[in-house]
């Protein structure tokens, strides 16, 4: 495996991005060029949407090529562009073989969600005080327990009194680790929901891994109310979800919402005001958990 790393201006990371892609570039990462010093600049964009810009002031550009005669093809291509004016070429260079598998396992070890609830990546072992564990392998989906939205509501479900979930809707599951949880806290009749298969895939295996029964499937499959309906998603489908969501709650049962930053509460607030009274039950790194009840008929 060889890189071909090059400096650009802001304005030309798209256009010699989509160049590399084109001449057959395994992987293209950006970085800012000034990271670590007094010029390196912050870039923070909401998970899962847009990046508000497509580099920095001065970005670093990293292609992977399978072999030194294919970057080195890529560099000699670049050079003489008209829209290659401005950038530079920094370096063709061989990455030393790594074990990719063990390095990406790596970067995940169980976390605690209460002292004794715990998300266990399949490679570990439970914690000694791990009395109620979620195992769990990081796939396609989203959901791996490290986030703070997927924290916030499975510290929700962990301190609910025992029998009070009953009936719970996952909307948007992802991973299933949601639906997993609750399961775990004494859940019963779960349906798991999201709108891209492979989530449903990933639920359904990680259901079976943790022993729990539920029903996974594409959103139309969730019918009925619900004691209590959990959506980890981000601020503009739930304003958009709104009405479905709060017509699954049940007398007596609980709305939960993660994937809210702090900024967002006023609208959200707003959104869900004609069928609920939302409020902010949680908070950690700038997001917050909000959660609504549907008062008894």
């Amino acid at each position: 495996m060889f890189e071909l790393s090059l400096l650009c201006p802001e304005d030309r990371v798209e256009t010699i991005s989509e160049a590399l892609d084109a001449l057959d570039a395994l992987s293209v990462s950006v970085e800012d060029a000034d990271a670590q010093t007094e010029a390196e600049q912050a870039l923070f964009g909401e998970p899962g949407m847009p990046a508000p810009k497509e580099g920095w002031q001065r970005s670093r550009l990293v292609a992977l090529f399978p072999s030194e005669a294919a970057a080195l093809e890529a560099r000699d291509l670049l050079l003489p562009q008209d829209f290659f004016e401005g950038c530079r070429i920094l370096a063709v260079q061989s990455v030393p073989e790594q074990d990719w598998v063990r390095m990406t396992q790596s970067q995940f070890a169980p976390v605690d969600i209460t002292p004794e609830f715990w998300i266990v990546p399949s490679w570990h072992e439970p914690p000694a005080e791990a009395r109620i564990s979620i195992r769990l392998d990081p796939g396609l989906a989203f959901g791996t327990g490290t986030h703070p939205t997927t924290r916030m509501c499975l510290r929700w479900i962990a301190r609910q009194p025992q029998g009070q979930l009953g009936r719970t809707l996952d909307y948007g599951c992802g991973s299933g680790i949601l639906a997993i949880g609750a399961a775990k806290f004494g859940a019963s009749g779960i349906d798991a929901v999201d709108i891209d298969p492979a989530a449903v895939e990933s639920t359904r295996y990680n259901a079976e891994v943790n022993r729990v029964q539920l029903q996974a499937g594409l959103p139309d499959a969730a019918q009925g109310e619900y004691q209590t309906v959990l959506a980890n998603i981000l601020a503009t489908p739930l304003k958009v979800l709104a009405p479905l969501l709060c017509a699954r709650v049940a007398a007596g049962g609980s709305l939960v919402l993660a994937g809210i930053l702090e900024r967002q509460a006023e609208e959200l607030k707003e959104a869900y005001a004609p069928y609920l009274a939302l409020e902010v039950a949680d908070s950690e790194d700038g997001w917050i958990l909000m959660t609504a009840g549907r008062k008894n008929d």
